[in-house]
């Protein structure tokens, strides 16, 4: 059953439903090849799988009754380790809560569960989630899937590896300031970011809980609605007919950019030909209130985070990584003042954006400016850190000041990706245009001409 682990995870809810898969020997599948991978410590905090047989017999039965739950009902997929998991360590890629055992799954993860899902195990990520790079020392740094020396990007790193080496049928992770789109830009998936406040964050280990989000890194846009439906425990929207023609997007223009190295900047020209190829019609937008808020997460960000992790970070700041730690610090004399001033001043930019953007059907970017870092060379530290740090998260973040939700989507050129940006809880449409977009850019390009 090799060939199985290489399947989509609609396919194998589809293969499942047939009664072609076995979820238990599927499941197997899934554990045997990752025990055998070189790289799976590198990608897997700790494995489940007395769990993750358990669930499959579970949904095996079900099956076998008639009565799965979903559509992904004997799925298997991996969890980022900052979700909490009974009786399992959920240690959130830092030292810091090193033994730390939760009592009870988190809500989000028992949603999931319930809709039959089967959790493979606990993916590595970035310290506390405070790096889009996906580099960690104290743990464990995963491998990028288009160059194994690169990092896979941040924070939810692991998540995207388990998917891309195929070593789970899709993940769950979280984004703060691009934590899901990054690694799935840099690996080649679909990344899908919610909307704050829509799927809860109890039993998460929190980073800055007023833009903390839950979304699934996936194969493809089917993939990415189904798991999303089963973190809400609903039916998926359906994506069927989904088309381009009529559809209206802006280019924003404003900051994201700026600064794009040469395969980032080829892959997005491309990718809107592709786009404008298939009937879409693309117009230029800058929203220069955007740059404001964006100016401001150093306080925005860092304040949240140090508010959460201060106490613990002073109590042993040698168990992190310097450059993560000093990214908190940042946080440390941020007066209450200054901090509400940034908020009042985001949530003005919030309202011109809504302004600016309301008659398009979605915003477009590239999701990440850069190509995946060298690992060792991010480990000597310094400006080469500090620069690459903030430029992977710079587009993503447009998407978490503003409240958004966001998708992306592969280019066709490795590790770069495509960003569309909706409006707060139009999730379902959003996936709709994705769904359109994602077989616009698997075209040939010379019929854009």
């Amino acid at each position: 059953m090799s060939d199985v682990t290489e399947m989509s995870a609609t396919a194998l809810g589809q293969g499942i439903e047939r009664g072609d898969i076995d979820p238990v020997a599927l499941t197997q599948a899934f554990l045997d090849k990752i025990a055998a991978h070189p790289m799976a410590n590198r990608i897997y905090a700790r494995v489940t799988p007395d769990r993750a047989l358990a669930e499959a017999a579970a949904a095996k039965a079900r099956a076998d009754a008639g009565q799965r739950r979903s559509p992904l009902d004997g799925v298997p997929v991996s969890w980022k380790d900052l979700f909490d998991t009974a009786g399992i360590a959920t240690e959130a890629g830092s030292k810091l809560l090193e033994g730390r055992v939760p009592d009870a799954d988190a809500p989000v993860l028992r949603t999931a569960t319930a809709m039959g899902l089967v959790c493979l195990g606990k993916t590595h990520m970035s310290e506390l989630a405070f790096s889009g790079l996906g580099l960690n020392p104290m743990t464990a740094t995963s491998p990028c899937i288009n160059d194994h020396a690169a990092v896979a990007g941040g924070s939810s790193s692991g998540a995207a590896a388990s998917v891309a080496f195929g070593l789970a049928a899709a993940a769950i992770g979280s984004d703060t300031g691009g934590s899901v789109r990054i690694p799935s830009c840099w690996n080649g998936l679909v990344g899908l970011k919610t909307t704050s406040g829509r799927i809860s964050l109890d039993g998460a280990v929190p980073l800055a809980a007023g833009f903390d989000t839950v979304g699934p890194l996936c194969q493809s846009v089917d993939d990415a609605a189904q798991v999303f439906a089963a973190l809400e425990g609903r039916a998926a929207p359906d994506l069927q007919g989904a088309s381009l023609k009529g559809r209206r997007f802006a280019r924003l223009t404003t900051i994201v950019l700026d600064d794009l190295r040469p395969e980032p900047a080829r892959a997005y020209a491309e990718a809107l030909d592709r786009l404008a190829a298939a009937g879409a019609e693309i117009v230029d937008l800058g929203v220069p209130e955007i740059a404001i808020p964006m100016a401001d997460a150093g306080i925005l960000f860092t304040t949240e985070a140090w508010a959460t992790w201060g106490e613990a970070i002073d109590a042993n700041p040698d168990a992190m990584f310097a450059p993560i730690r000093e990214r908190f610090e940042a946080g440390r004399n941020t007066s209450g003042a200054d901090y509400i001033r940034a908020k009042n001043r985001m949530a003005a930019a919030r309202q011109a954006y809504a302004k600016a953007s309301a008659g398009f059907d979605a915003v477009l970017c590239p999701t990440a400016p850069i190509l995946p870092p060298n690992a060792e060379k991010l480990l000597e530290g310094g400006s080469y850190y500090v620069t690459e740090n903030l430029l992977a998260l710079r587009n993503t973040r447009v998407g978490n000041v503003m409240g958004l939700c966001a998708l992306t989507l592969p280019t066709g050129v490795p590790s770069c990706g495509l960003t569309l940006m909706a409006a707060p809880n139009t999730e379902d449409r959003l996936l709709r245009l994705g769904k359109a977009a994602e077989e616009a850019l698997r075209q040939p390009l010379h019929l854009a001409q």
